[in-house]
């Protein structure tokens, strides 16, 4: 039986047995694979329902497409009796369980394919080629190919007008290159950056797909200042028209950089311990310096990117967090959680989840969730605690506005924070109870308690957004339901033809009434 917490409702999804070797989520969070020692279940993440079951025995990794409409797995190669290739990599459809392509796929590092933002086309790198293949068209193979002499590693840029960033690595005398294509004309790069030093590179798309920052390093660093060899940052912009090194003003190695929600700024640390926070705009710009205070490596952005962002020493530091408020570039917090290896802001963008994971340490296992000023709200201790995950959720349904105080810290947690003692508030709501006003699933205040914020009177602008943020969460829900019923009268149609139809299939057409019920309440609204 599998058990996961989806902003803090716990909800139990029926398996065969308990030895889940791993789960995922889709990217909108409409549906969780779980895959099993026989079998990829997939669910309905909202209902817990059944959507398909793919019978296919000992995958260890799962993957969705960016719309949910397509999983891949991967199993470990194994050597046929009859000499005949492993195809060990498979795409199926979600909704139909259907295999619909398959490759043979030996390691185990960046296995998976990458897809286009719209899932037209998905691509997968073999020798000196990155073959790129039409979703629509699959039995027609191969429909382009990017050919360039050493390719070492590739990159397809989220947003609209999809780009591939191909990694060169150093020959003899050689710089390494990267290049950036558009994927629909691979004869002229749109911009390319040589450099030395870069053994191995990651490169790092902002959400928009316009700006590319590519993190260059050595397996050895030839002056013998560090272990992990030598490591620099670089900027390219998609269009060509700018590209540069990003400078940083301390010595040492960069430990982490991330691109901020809106795509026109991102954070470095880098440096010898303690090491330096820099916050930069999308020119490479320093706006902001966080100083060299804590032991840090790690840096989150919270989903809406507006205020709030974390600054952390995970793994072989000890679990100390930084939170910023990103409006007034002035500290809210300082909390402490020894021995985390994981740390995610829930997608309301106000709470952090730390979880201390097996195998990386097997006593102590468990996670915490703490609100953005520092206070614990909820502490749960678990015998062996593999992986965890919130429920992904867009930010359309989470707009925030303003920052809500802290609720009050259940009775029996403690709050190891630096912190002054947070303002009384009232009844707390985890956020999607908030979104449809029901009780909530866990108590933080008594009820009866006055609401958050009742003190302060809304200006009529901040209103309306709400208003307009809510209507598109309530479009989203309409898109989906319609999705959903489009994919039954799909159903019906293949039953009425005579073809034989699964289990979770049948249940599916039979969730119907269900369904187009919800869309009525919704379109009533």
């Amino acid at each position: 039986m599998c058990v996961f917490f989806i902003l803090f409702l716990q909800i139990t999804f029926n398996s065969p047995g308990s030895n889940v070797k791993t789960f995922q989520y889709s990217k909108d969070g409409e549906y969780l694979g779980c895959a099993l020692p026989e079998s990829v279940k997939i669910f309905d993440a909202e209902t817990a329902q059944l959507v398909s079951e793919i019978p296919k025995k000992q995958i260890v990794e799962i993957g969705f497409s960016p719309k949910g409409t397509y999983i891949s797995t991967w199993e470990r190669p194994v050597k046929s009796a009859d000499g005949s290739v492993h195809k060990n990599l498979i795409i199926w459809e979600v909704i139909t369980g259907k295999q619909l392509i398959s490759f043979t796929q030996k390691s185990q590092n960046n296995w998976n394919v990458q897809w286009t933002e719209d899932e037209m086309y998905f691509s997968r790198m073999v020798t000196g080629e990155v073959h790129f293949y039409d979703s629509k068209r699959l039995d027609e193979g191969i429909t382009n190919k990017l050919r360039l002499e050493n390719i070492g590693d590739f990159s397809i840029s989220p947003g609209k007008s999809a780009s591939i960033a191909v990694f060169i690595p150093e020959k003899n005398a050689a710089p390494a290159i990267v290049r950036i294509y558009s994927i629909a004309n691979f004869k002229v790069p749109l911009a390319q950056k040589t450099f030395y030093k870069a053994d191995k590179i990651q490169m790092k798309w902002n959400d928009s797909g316009t700006n590319l920052l590519v993190l260059t390093q050595t397996d050895v660093d030839k002056t013998n200042k560090s272990y992990y060899g030598e490591t620099n940052l670089f900027l390219l912009s998609v269009t060509g028209s700018y590209d540069c090194r990003v400078m940083l003003d301390k010595e040492g190695p960069i430990h982490d950089v991330t691109w901020g929600p809106s795509s026109k700024e991102f954070v470095v640390i880098y440096g010898y311990m303690p090491a330096k926070a820099t916050l930069f705009d999308h020119r490479a710009n320093p706006i902001h310096e966080f100083g060299t205070g804590i032991f840090r490596n790690t840096v989150r952005f919270n989903p809406q990117g507006r205020y709030i962002l974390s600054l952390s020493g995970f793994g072989n530091l000890k679990g100390e967090m930084d939170i910023w408020d990103r409006k007034t570039l002035k500290k809210i917090a300082e909390i402490e959680a020894p021995n985390s290896s994981e740390s995610s802001w829930s997608p309301d963008g106000i709470y952090i989840m730390t979880a201390i994971l097996s195998p990386r340490l097997r006593v102590d296992n468990g996670y915490k969730i703490w609100h953005y000023t520092g206070s614990l709200v909820h502490n749960q201790n678990i015998d062996e605690l593999l992986q965890i995950q919130w429920r992904p959720t867009s930010v359309e349904f989470y707009p925030l506005a303003d920052l809500p105080p802290a609720p009050e810290i259940t009775k029996g947690l403690a709050s190891p924070t630096k912190t002054a003692p947070a303002t009384k508030a009232g009844a707390y709501l985890p956020p999607h109870a908030r979104a449809r006003g029901a009780p909530s699933a866990v108590k933080v205040h008594e009820n009866g308690a006055k609401p958050v914020g009742s003190k302060n009177k809304k200006k009529p602008k901040k209103k309306k957004e709400e208003e307009v943020a809510k209507e598109t969460a309530k479009d989203k829900k309409i898109r989906n339901l319609t999705k959903k019923l489009r994919q039954i009268d799909e159903l019906k149609e293949r039953q009425k033809n005579g073809d034989k139809l699964e289990q979770t299939q049948i249940k599916k057409i039979e969730t119907e009434a269900t369904l187009r019920k919800e869309l009525d309440r919704l379109n009533l609204q």
